[in-house]
């Protein structure tokens, strides 16, 4: 989980997890926090030795922090490996669901709002329909059998990562979602969809700024770019996460 001013849930959301999933390791990559979010993760990694702390010298953005995530799981030797909101939005309870996708062939289990069975829950009703319209271009614009294109609650085969390089998606923001998505896509991996309620955050400020949004943009005009033509562009489109 990349965490960033998230001292008011993560020692809840550590205990719920821990519920549900009794022999998971737990990695949290905090961008340096300036509330109490890694000193709280730290004592309760003193009780619990598969929670680990992954401090950065500052706020570095959400797709590295994942990816950072990511490879040291695989590092210690993971063979599922996944990643979550730290604000509850993603519930603990939906785990199990997930890693049983993925037990039974999938190559990447996302948690959906958008198939039958998922919701969201505390959102305004513009908010709602300007999600759906950005997913339903996603999957338009990048011919992607996905519902939900942009959720971050994935769970992965250790095989299906190691064939990603995901180090090689160059955005910082949660542009991330949909251009791994389509990597994914591209390398032929099952895809499979479980639904899941997402809720609005319990504390704390949403992470969402227009910069990241101008960088999804950006990244999604770029993607189509390159499929149409074939051509690189010469330098990554980026904005701060």
């Amino acid at each position: 989980m990349p965490t960033y001013n998230e001292a008011g849930t993560i020692r809840d959301l550590l205990k719920a997890i821990r519920s549900v999933a009794l022999d998971a390791c737990v990695i949290i990559v905090d961008d340096n926090s300036p509330d109490e979010t890694a000193r709280i993760v730290a004592d309760f990694a003193q009780s619990d030795s598969r929670v680990h702390l992954l401090s950065r010298s500052g706020k570095l953005g959400y797709a590295s922090a994942v990816m950072a995530g990511l490879q040291f799981a695989l590092a210690q030797g993971a063979e599922w490996v996944g990643y979550m909101d730290a604000d509850f939005s993603h519930d603990p309870a939906a785990i199990p669901a997930l890693l049983t996708a993925v037990r039974n062939g999938a190559d990447i289990a996302i948690g959906s709002r958008y198939v039958t069975g998922g919701d969201v829950v505390g959102w305004s009703w513009q908010r709602r329909v300007l999600s759906k319209m950005a997913n339903a271009l996603v999957r338009f614009v990048l011919r992607l059998p996905v519902r939900d294109c942009t959720s971050g609650f994935r769970l992965f085969r250790r095989s299906a990562l190691e064939r990603l390089s995901l180090e090689r998606v160059r955005v910082k923001g949660f542009a991330f979602q949909f251009s791994s998505l389509a990597s994914a896509v591209g390398e032929g991996l099952r895809v499979v969809e479980v639904p899941v309620v997402f809720r609005e955050r319990q504390s704390g400020r949403s992470k969402l700024s227009w910069r990241i949004v101008t960088e999804a943009v950006l990244v999604l005009v770029k993607m189509v770019w390159e499929r149409r033509t074939g051509q690189r562009l010469s330098k990554p489109m980026l904005a701060d996460g």
